[in-house]
C-alpha cells in the first residue's frame, strides 16, 4: 500500500439495488461507502453521474456495479481528475441490444400488472448463481431490496439505460488502476463480456469469481472483499502495467 491516505472508496450501485448489496463485503472494508438513494430517481445516466457527483469527495476510488458501472464510466469520461482508481463489477458496455427494450418494457408491465414482486420474482432469479438461489436469506434480502425500489424507480432506471450513451469510447483513454471483476457464473454479463472490457483498457486486471452470479458483491462477499483489497493495494503509479496476460487471471 502506499504511504499516502487512500481516498474513500464510493460504490455506485445498479439497477434497484442499493447499499443493501453490499452490506457484507464492504463491513469489511471500512473506507467504503455506498451512493444510495436510487440516484434521486434520475432517468438518464448522466443525471445519474451528476447525482454521485455532488456527493463525491474532490478524489475517489470509485467502483460501479452493473449500471452502477456505466455511471462510473461516465464520470470517469466528464471527471477523470477526481478518480483515484476505478473498479467495474458485473457490467457491460455495448450498447442497447436487439430485443432489450422489449424484454424490460415486458417487465415493467408486469410490475403494473400484477405489482413490484412479481417484477422482482421474474427479474431476480436468472441474475443469480444456480447455488446462489438455494440460499433462502440471500434471496429474501435482495428480494426485500428490489421490491422497496419500486416501479417508479425500476421505470426511470430502465429509461436511463435503454438512452445510455457510448461506454465503449472511454476505456481506451482510462489512466487509473482499474479491475473488472465478475462473476463466473453471471448469465447477464458473463465473464467473456469483461475479458473484452480489460483488453480495451489499458493495464486493466481481470478478476473472475467462482460461484458468484450478477450479484457477485451479496453472492460472495468474502471473495468480492478480498479482490478489492487487491485492487486498492495495486500502486498508481511507479509500477508497470501488467502484462497482456496478467488481466485473465482468475479466482476459485
Amino acid at each position: 500500500m502506499s504511504s499516502h491516505p487512500m481516498p474513500p472508496v464510493a460504490i455506485l450501485p445498479g439497477l434497484l439495488c442499493d447499499s443493501r448489496m453490499f452490506g457484507d463485503a464492504i463491513a469489511r472494508l471500512p473506507q467504503a461507502g455506498v451512493i444510495d438513494g436510487f440516484y434521486g430517481g434520475a432517468r438518464t445516466i448522466t443525471a445519474m453521474a451528476d447525482y454521485a457527483l455532488s456527493r463525491l469527495p474532490a478524489r475517489v476510488s470509485l467502483l460501479g456495479h452493473s449500471m452502477g458501472a456505466r455511471v462510473a464510466l461516465e464520470i470517469v469520461r466528464r471527471a477523470p481528475e477526481r478518480v483515484d482508481r476505478l473498479a467495474l463489477v458485473d457490467t457491460g458496455v455495448h450498447p442497447v441490444a436487439p430485443g432489450e427494450a422489449d424484454k424490460r418494457h415486458a417487465l415493467g408491465a408486469l410490475g403494473r400488472a400484477q405489482g413490484m414482486a412479481a417484477l422482482v420474482d421474474s427479474w431476480l432469479p436468472p441474475m443469480l448463481a444456480d447455488r446462489s438461489r438455494e440460499r433462502p436469506d440471500l434471496v429474501t434480502t435482495l428480494r426485500a431490496m428490489c421490491i422497496a425500489a419500486g416501479l417508479e424507480i425500476y421505470e426511470a432506471q430502465v429509461a436511463a439505460l435503454l438512452s445510455r450513451p457510448d461506454a465503449l469510447a472511454v476505456l481506451p483513454g482510462i489512466r487509473c488502476p482499474t479491475f473488472v471483476i465478475v462473476g463466473a457464473e453471471d448469465c447477464w454479463s458473463p465473464p467473456a463480456q469483461h475479458e473484452a472490457i480489460a483488453a480495451a483498457i489499458p493495464g486493466a486486471v481481470l478478476r473472475v469469481i467462482a460461484g458468484a452470479g450478477h450479484m457477485l458483491p451479496a453472492e460472495a462477499p468474502e471473495a468480492f472483499a478480498a479482490v478489492l483489497t487487491e485492487w486498492l493495494a495495486h500502486p498508481t503509479t511507479g509500477s508497470p502495467c501488467p502484462a497482456p496476460g496478467d488481466h485473465r487471471d482468475r479466482l476459485a
